[in-house]
């Protein structure tokens, strides 16, 4: 019955506040403590009896009541940070004050008009957030500021939200402002030794102040792409900078918050049903906090480059301040460099990364996290942000606990249009990795764990594992994958000169890559598409120079499809062939277009179109998808480095000769069509696909629809055709003297063993090839070529609409955001 009075009387007040057309004064107390002091509501409850209609009715009829409503319950918790909280009914009152706000901040942030409320100075509140003895301001400062400095006091208030150190009585005001809050710190790892005992009461606490702050930073969801390039988020840049005295222990906190987390417990089957996890809300909204903090850095390269995009970059004193102060956070995290602060992140989220793996013999007996995206992201940042973590993932087999949870997700989420973010971070955390010597090496480490993925059984190493799950993303991907292709096959020639020994699924893979890219109609139907040769026959020539011996099942398979080979080569660049490739390619799809439902290439696009930015239920989990920036080509976020004999890197220019200046231009029109072409001429590819497990290995599109293929040529021919010109301008460039010299030595050699010896079994001629040398007899071995991921305008876009879209999606209870007018992506439902 209380918890129903409680209700009805908040209830009262929200219908007093939205019905009153007069202000109500900042001093009548008795009307704004309904608001908090006499209620006690979940935070379920505030988002029930508050509806987004009449916020907005208060917002436009009543502005000055929906602004003193705001300022008084800053009020009650920075009252709340000074006093410490010592009683549960001033706990509660802070605890109603966040989940208002937290209700409230969206509806302020979708109006421009009152985007800059917070940032204002409200009459009496000082810097010190009180009046001076005088009592005059001592230079007033903004709500927003006052109440993200209470927030942070509250994160370490004793008794509230942490473990108190003192056993008589409550801190007093003094104590609570001059407590040590680096004494306070959650968890046990980076710079802090010991472990608080678990209060389920104080987790939740902070959840709910976790909850609030990143509402706060939510006002960058209202900002369209193109104004927020500009300038920082002053709700992050303030709390991140040195005005936050409590900035290092925060960030500890929530650090080590995520990285001790350990899902699984005990290890006792169903516990995850039996008992709630607090800690995992925790760790939830501890990860979300430390992408947002981490995503603003002033003077990064990802900001300068935004700043490029802009034409604001420069190096003039006005400029740097205006950039904002520096980020704490940022700079923490790079000046981590204890191996024992780096192991213990590394494993914390080589943990959690691979809790979706674990398999028992009960079936669901252990819990599986959510929250891998932001996971993803954190890992990223750490990467980007500090080099020595970089260094020290790469140095170990470690790095193979993240590259298998990665390769999983990427293989799962491939044919799940929602989940395209998901496979763009994956495979530019992969992009990023494949850039150092050390990880193409970790990659001939033996892949013997066994993960729930539905690929060909392979006996091979982690390096083979990655280009089964690259080809198969490639065949049987969703459509909208299709930027992705260049990013894939630069991954793999970034690792190819370290690889020792591919197996024969994986070497086949890669043939039959090849043969569906070299098809005459699919080189001819876009401007790009014999970059994707270029790609492959570099990975060849890699292997063969650097990895010879060791690679027989390689050298097995080339040799085995060598007509790909002399049929590239002979490519012919007559006009009239080039219409006969792709007349006789059209004529073929025009055959079956009459029994092809147009709807299979409709399908995506209405999907994306039809969901409404508003719908009348609150959200499930899965019902929606954000959208996300267009990514730039491979050449805008990757440079060209060689490798010296010492190993050393030395940066080159990119070159035109096979990658034309136009690609970019274009590369938004044509990936998707040349691509959705790709599909379909792997099908065919597919047919004479003789590896050995060709029978069951069902992923290529058989369901690729006619229309989309129409819609291919109809979009191609309008900007662009084939040459005879153009075609010879990159046929001449194809590097296929390397292999046309092995094929020469070794075909010989082959078919004489086979008829001298009557050999029928592919076994001896591996044995053969696998005692055999082409020394002397192949070209001087060309430089080895990485290309490295470089920070880049287009991708911090893609970066932040992604992670601000996976915020959105994963906060449903309560849905903070759901019903506002977010203007960073647009919500479709799926």
């Amino acid at each position: 019955m209380g918890n129903a009075d409680s209700k009805l009387h908040f209830r009262k007040a929200v219908i007093q506040l939205t019905t009153k057309t007069q202000p109500v004064e900042a001093t009548d107390d008795a009307f704004w403590d309904q608001f908090w002091a006499d209620t006690s509501t979940t935070v379920q409850d505030v988002f029930a009896l508050v509806p987004a209609a009449e916020i907005r009715a208060v917002r436009e009829e009543s502005p000055s009541n929906l602004a003193t409503l705001c300022y008084k319950a800053v009020e009650r918790l920075v009252q709340g940070a000074d006093t410490g909280c010592p009683s549960d009914k001033e706990r509660q009152i802070v605890l109603n004050c966040l989940r208002l706000l937290t209700r409230i901040l969206p509806y302020i942030f979708e109006d421009a008009d009152w985007r800059g409320f917070f940032w204002s100075t409200v009459p009496g509140a000082g810097r010190a957030g009180r009046l001076d003895e005088d009592g005059e301001d001592d230079e007033a400062r903004p709500l927003a500021e006052s109440l993200l400095l209470a927030i942070a006091d509250l994160l370490f208030c004793p008794d509230f939200t942490a473990q108190s150190h003192k056993k008589n009585g409550p801190d007093s005001a003094e104590d609570v402002k001059s407590i040590d809050s680096c004494e306070y710190i959650w968890e046990a790892g980076v710079g802090f030794a010991q472990s608080p005992p678990l209060n389920y009461i104080h987790d939740l606490n902070r959840t709910e102040l976790l909850k609030l702050l990143l509402t706060c930073f939510s006002e960058a969801m209202y900002l369209p792409p193109s104004s927020e390039r500009k300038n920082l988020n002053p709700w992050v840049s303030f709390f991140c900078s040195a005005e936050n005295r409590h900035a290092l222990p925060l960030f500890t906190s929530l650090l080590n918050v995520v990285c001790a987390y350990d899902p699984v417990g005990y290890g006792i089957p169903y516990n995850h049903l039996l008992f709630s996890d607090y800690r995992e809300l925790l760790v939830e909204q501890a990860v979300q906090i430390l992408i947002v903090t981490l995503e603003h850095e002033a003077g990064s390269p990802t900001t300068q480059a935004l700043q490029a995009m802009e034409g604001t970059a420069g190096s003039d004193t006005e400029e740097q301040e205006h950039s904002g102060p520096d980020n704490l956070f940022v700079n923490y995290l790079s000046r981590i460099h204890r191996e024992e602060d780096l192991g213990f992140i590394l494993k914390g989220l080589g943990r959690l990364l691979n809790n979706p793996l674990l398999q028992t013999y009960l079936p669901r007996s252990t819990k599986k996290i959510q929250f891998h995206q932001e996971l993803l992201i954190l890992f990223w940042k750490f990467c980007d942000c500090n080099k020595k973590f970089l260094f020290f993932v790469l140095k170990s087999s470690d790095v193979l606990d993240m590259l298998v949870p990665i390769l999983f997700n990427l293989n799962d989420a491939r044919g799940d249009q929602s989940r395209v973010g998901l496979m763009h971070i994956g495979v530019f955390i992969l992009l990023l990795l494949s850039g150092e010597r050390n990880f193409g090496v970790r990659l001939n480490k033996p892949f013997s764990l066994r993960v729930p993925m539905d690929i060909p059984v392979f006996t091979g190493t982690h390096a083979d594992l990655l280009i089964v799950i690259f080809h198969k993303i490639i065949t049987s991907g969703h459509q909208r994958l299709q930027p992705l292709f260049d990013c894939l096959l630069t991954i793999i020639v970034n690792i190819s000169p370290y690889l020792k020994s591919l197996s024969m699924v994986a070497a086949n893979k890669l043939l039959h890559l090849l043969e569906a890219f070299s098809s005459s109609w699919f080189l001819f139907s876009s401007p790009q598409n014999h970059h994707l040769v270029f790609f492959l026959l570099e990975v060849f020539n890699n292997i063969i120079q650097y990895q010879f011996d060791g690679n027989s099942n390689l050298v097995y398979a080339i040799i085995r499809k060598r007509s790909v080979f002399h049929q590239l080569a002979n490519l012919p660049c007559d006009r009239a062939s080039i219409h006969s490739a792709l007349q006789k390619r059209h004529k073929t799809g025009a055959s079956r277009r009459s029994s092809t439902d147009t709807q299979t290439a409709e399908g995506p696009r209405a999907a994306a179109a039809e969901g409404p930015r508003h719908a009348p239920a609150p959200p499930e989990p899965g019902m929606f998808k954000t959208s996300l920036e267009a990514t730039p080509g491979i050449d805008k976020i990757t440079e060209k480095a060689q490798v010296s004999e010492d190993g050393t890197m030395i940066t080159v220019p990119y070159r035109t000769d096979t990658r034309t200046d136009t690609q970019t231009d274009t590369q938004t029109d044509t990936q998707t069509d040349r691509q959705t072409a790709a599909a379909d001429t792997s099908a065919i590819a597919a047919a004479s696909d003789t590896e050995s497990n060709s029978d069951r290995d069902h992923e290529v599109f058989h369901t690729d629809s006619e229309a989309t293929r129409s819609r291919l040529s109809s979009v191609s021919s309008v900007n662009w055709s084939a040459s005879p010109d153009w075609v010879s301008s990159w046929k001449s460039k194809l590097p296929l003297q390397t292999i046309m010299r092995l094929l020469q030595v070794l075909v010989p050699q082959v078919e004489k063993i086979c008829i001298d010896k009557g050999l029928t079994d592919e076994s001896e001629i591996l044995k053969f090839l696998q005692h055999g040398t082409l020394v002397g007899l192949l070209p001087v071995p060309h430089p080895i070529l990485i290309r490295k991921y470089q920070a880049n305008a287009g991708t911090a876009m893609w970066f932040r609409t992604y992670m601000w879209g996976v915020i959105y999606l994963r906060n449903v209870d309560p849905p903070i955001w759901y019903d506002t007018d977010i203007r960073l992506f647009e919500i479709q439902r799926i």
